[in-house]
């Protein structure tokens, strides 16, 4: 076997604390110089030096209400009985730099902001006072400093207003504005190359050829980059090839401050990430994977010239939460700068596994019941992009932990710097129609779809986390969708309400190459499926269906099903089905027929179903869910849903078909 082709042995694994101990051991990371920089180009900069006053800040006594400047010792015992009369001597507007004296018996009329006259210690409101030619009548006595702000009050000259690695963002442009500053000294920008590797990769705008995906990585690790305040350098898609991998790394080193590669960094025979890595030191590789999951394969390596190069996962999701919990702690100490991460409290949803002696980090949905945050675990290492739009934020369950239970308490690290609760969430099973009428809604409704299956969402629903959650649910006895699991686990606290109708059957490949004509071709030997995950509605049927055979063949359910290629291969949408099967890695799934349709691909009908909504009776006066309802009922919704191909609307679309006792 070639050298680059020998695969890759994790030999020792380090927490990412160890893993940031042995980087910092290492490396001297350090801010990379200074620049100094115009105060409107500044935002996002980190001052490089200590910023001080040169002025008082206001630079003069100022009036802080409409009215009149005086001498307050002239207005004392005044009120409405004993009214106390000045004259008026002239008239002071902002900007003004020629001022009267005031002196005893007089008053100037001033506006807010203005410079208060020499002799004057105080301001009377306007509508404390009334006016006759140059004779003023006040009503009420005002205190010496009443209604003025003195010089220096805000800012005295000297005084240190804004620290060395500070953010400037447009609170610290204001203070350095007020004090007259217009340019600022800075550190400069880490420069961040970023490569993406895989012969799979094509970047977005081009064609997507047979067995290719999109580059993901390149640009969300760009906006992370960004969002720290360094400069991303895209590098563009680096090919399996030794020798291309070599001349892209040693260009990144050459013009980058920090190197950034994902994917190719597994135990596989195409990863040849480390033997490059490994090549431009010493050290080379100082990092052979974390004990973490997903991230395992994270590499860490130092060039001959001391620069950082570092091998995320290829996954998306994966490679943002390596980039939070290894990469961030890097670039903040380019920057002088701390992590700004948001971390909330929340409960679990459903079951987490831990990772056997590896830290677990799974990215989660939060959905905001009212009554507390609950986190919805996402899969991180199944590659699937949607987990990128519906994650807010991940958390992590410690080596030395099994699980964490449902309704376990969690910390969650927050993807981004502020957490955006919806106002709509609508979790159960996966739907084409919802895709449709989502955008339908209302702009003031913020929707967040999780798509769990129907049963997660009946249980969402159950448990008050749910506004809406579709379901299509069959009973295997009675053949009735949805009403029997209602009834079977009390879910007392909800109404059902009519949905539309779907049509189920069979994806397979254009052609229908292997010539399946039902259920009962899914156990021969030369077809492999791709099922839907435990708790959807599509699995339920499919389960039924193939108990149905098992009977006829007299052997056990699970018996049966170990003879099915790909049964235990698990995708949560229909899409995602009709995905697997363009994409060659399944002869056949069970799906609705738009997703078939949407792929261009053929389709064996099974039958119809109904795909209903539970929502929580106490959630039916939400506003949110009141415009769900009549989205759901209007002529709109009903035209556009009726050109998806296999879906019908029934007749009492939106109306409660079952109601919690």
């Amino acid at each position: 076997m070639s050298e680059a082709g020998k695969r890759i042995i994790f030999h020792e694994l380090l927490t990412p604390e160890e893993t940031l101990s042995k980087v910092f051991s290492t490396v001297k990371v350090e801010p990379l110089g200074t620049e100094v920089v115009r105060i409107e180009e500044s935002y996002g900069r980190v001052l490089a030096r200590d910023v001080y006053s040169r002025i008082d800040v206001p630079p003069f006594d100022r009036a802080t209400m409409d009215g009149f400047a005086v001498r307050a010792e002239d207005t004392f015992g005044a009120d409405e009985l004993n009214p106390v009369k000045l004259r008026v001597i002239g008239n002071i507007e902002t900007g003004a730099e020629e001022l009267p004296q005031v002196n005893s018996g007089e008053a100037v009329e001033i506006a807010t902001g203005a410079p208060m006259p020499p002799g004057a210690n105080a301001v009377v409101m306007v509508e404390y006072t009334k006016r006759s030619g140059d004779e003023l009548v006040i009503y009420r006595s005002v205190t010496p400093g009443e209604n003025v702000m003195s010089a220096g009050s805000d800012v005295m000259m000297g005084e240190l207003i804004l620290r060395k690695c500070t953010v400037i963002r447009e609170r610290e442009v204001g203070l350095l504005a007020a004090v007259g500053i217009d340019r600022v000294e800075v550190f400069r920008r880490p420069r961040v190359a970023i490569i993406s590797t895989g012969n799979e990769l094509v970047s977005p705008g081009r064609e997507l050829g047979r067995g290719k995906i999109y580059d993901i990585n390149t640009y969300t690790i760009a906006h992370a980059v960004r969002s720290m305040g360094a400069e991303p350098i895209i590098m563009g898609i680096v090919r399996d090839d030794i020798n291309e991998m070599r001349d892209a790394v040693n260009k990144a080193l050459s013009i980058g401050d920090l190197v950034l590669l994902s994917g190719g960094t597994s135990a596989g025979l195409a990863d040849l990430t480390y033997k490059v890595l490994d090549e431009i030191g010493p050290p080379g590789i100082i990092i052979h994977g974390l004990k973490v999951k997903p991230g395992k394969p994270t590499v860490v390596a130092v060039s001959r010239d001391n620069k950082l190069v570092i091998g995320l996962p290829g996954y998306p999701s994966s490679a943002l939460m390596i980039f939070n919990i290894i990469v961030k702690p890097i670039l903040a100490k380019m920057l002088c700068t701390g992590i700004d991460e948001i971390r909330i409290k929340a409960r679990l949803a459903i079951r987490a596994d831990g990772a056997k002696g590896r830290r677990a980090l799974y990215p989660v949905s939060l959905v905001d019941t009212g009554h507390g945050v609950v986190a919805y675990p996402l899969p991180a290492e199944s590659g699937a992009i949607s987990t990128l739009a519906f994650a807010d934020g991940y958390i992590a369950i410690p080596e030395t932990v099994e699980y964490l239970d449902s309704g376990d308490e969690v910390e969650v690290t927050l993807f981004t710097h502020q957490y955006m609760p919806a106002n709509l969430y609508i979790i159960g099973s996966h739907d084409l129609g919802l895709d449709v009428l989502i955008p339908m809604l209302p702009g003031f409704v913020r929707a967040r779809v999780i798509n769990v299956g129907s049963m997660g969402g009946l249980y969402a629903v159950k448990r008050g986390e749910a506004d809406v959650a579709g379901l299509h649910l069959v009973d295997e006895e009675t053949g009735q969708y949805n009403v029997p699991y209602m009834v079977k686990y009390n879910v007392n606290n909800a109404v059902l309400i009519r949905g539309y109708f779907r049509e189920q059957g069979l994806i397979v490949p254009r052609g229908n190459p292997k010539n399946i004509r039902g259920i009962e071709d899914l156990l021969r030997g030369d077809v492999r499926i791709v099922n839907r995950n435990k708790g959807a509605g599509t699995r339920f049927l499919l389960d039924i269906k193939l108990k149905e055979i098992a009977n006829k063949m007299g052997v056990k359910f699970e018996e049966l099903v170990r003879r099915i290629n790909g049964y235990y291969y698990e995708v949560k949408t229909h899409t995602a089905v009709a995905a697997a099967v363009a994409q060659g890695k399944a002869d056949a799934g069970v799906g609705i027929r738009a997703a078939a349709a949407m792929y261009g691909l053929d389709f064996i009908p099974l039958g119809w179903e109904s795909y209903d909504f539970a929502i929580p009776i106490d959630r039916l006066e939400k506003d949110s869910v009141k415009a769900f309802l009549n989205m759901l009922r209007s002529s709109e919704f009903k035209n556009a849903l009726s050109k998806l191909p296999g879906y019908r609307v029934p007749d009492d679309i939106g109306e409660v078909i079952w109601k919690g006792q």
